[in-house]
């Protein structure tokens, strides 16, 4: 399971966690404005917007589970088991394979209003990217600085939301979650008043802080990740730097984090936090841990060639980095 988020102090941030049980050698890609895209029902793209963000690379094509372009527009795909759906090929629409889906709107989208329309022509097809790659079903957070959305692909055809929380997880569908966030609305970062009473005749005291955020969901399903890390972002103070702002973000995002050994998957495998990625949308530099290595480390779009053809791909650091003091 997976959960993508936004937030914004002087710059603007988007990034997500990869919750699985096993890693497909993702790296930190850099896809250039020259890199020729191909797609499988429509026409190809000879040039396109840069992109950064992290991938499985198959036979030198990216497979982006989620990427910024130079514009600052982002998008991510998280898992949507028994509610996505992709259909057959439809004439007169543009006929896009999931896999397709990031590179498709990044590439040549700007902003949300321009990706809401290049929605309008869109039907997601049910075409794997290789007999052993199949399709997983996915749905995905598409944000600017301004705003975000969410795109559901199900059995009733393609649902866009406003996403005013700038928050996704995974099932159930999106309207589930932003329903269940008013059984919540009571909660506060502030100390809790009694209540309890309204004569006030019984005195009752908070016995600690924190309490005004009692009932605050703490266990790993995705219902629950969607409001903690909601409450958590909405709440969340920082400061303007890069450095305080990105490490705001992590911390975050730490809030729904996976260990290893709380989602047991069997056969002795666990569900962890494989990467938590956090990319600067308007300077396109992407940062990013992994489960083995807390130590942020940083991508820089805009440090590459953009107008080369070939695919820039940096191997993610997985051993734990200690700084030795004494």
């Amino acid at each position: 399971m997976c959960t993508a988020i936004t937030y914004k102090t002087k710059d603007h941030y988007f990034g997500r966690t990869l919750d699985y049980e096993f890693s497909y050698k993702e790296s930190v890609t850099i896809t250039p404005r020259n890199y020729p895209f191909s797609y499988r029902k429509v026409k190809g793209q000879t040039s396109h917007y840069g992109i950064i963000g992290m991938a499985y690379v198959v036979d030198d094509y990216p497979l982006y589970y989620d990427a910024t372009n130079e514009k600052g527009l982002s998008m991510a795909g998280l898992n949507f088991p028994d509610n996505g759906f992709y259909g057959e090929e439809m004439p007169g629409k543009d006929n896009i394979s999931p896999f397709e889906f990031i590179p498709w709107i990044l590439g040549q989208c700007g902003c949300i209003v321009e990706a809401k329309k290049l929605l309008e022509r869109i039907n997601l097809v049910n075409i794997n990217f290789s007999d052993q790659l199949p399709l997983s079903p996915l749905h995905w957070i598409i944000a600017d600085r301004d705003s975000a959305i969410t795109v559901e692909s199900t059995r009733d055809g393609l649902k866009i939301y406003d996403n005013s929380v700038g928050v996704l997880t995974n099932n159930p569908p999106f309207d589930f979650h932003m329903t269940n966030l008013s059984n919540y609305m009571g909660l506060s970062r502030e100390q809790i008043v009694n209540r309890f009473d309204g004569s006030e005749n019984i005195e009752l005291k908070p016995y600690s802080r924190g309490m005004g955020a009692m009932g605050l969901p703490g266990d790993l399903s995705s219902a629950s990740r969607f409001v903690k890390v909601a409450f958590t972002k909405l709440n969340a103070v920082s400061n303007e730097s890069e450095e305080e702002s990105v490490g705001q973000f992590f911390h975050i995002l730490g809030s729904v984090e996976q260990q290893r050994g709380c989602v047991h998957m069997g056969n002795n495998q666990y569900e962890i936090t494989i990467y938590t990625s956090c990319c600067n949308t308007d300077k396109g530099i992407y940062y990013y841990t992994t489960y083995g290595n807390h130590q942020i480390a940083a991508v820089d779009m805009f440090k590459e060639s953009l107008d080369s053809d070939k695919l820039v791909s940096y191997e993610l650091i997985k051993g734990e980095q200690i700084l030795h003091q004494n």
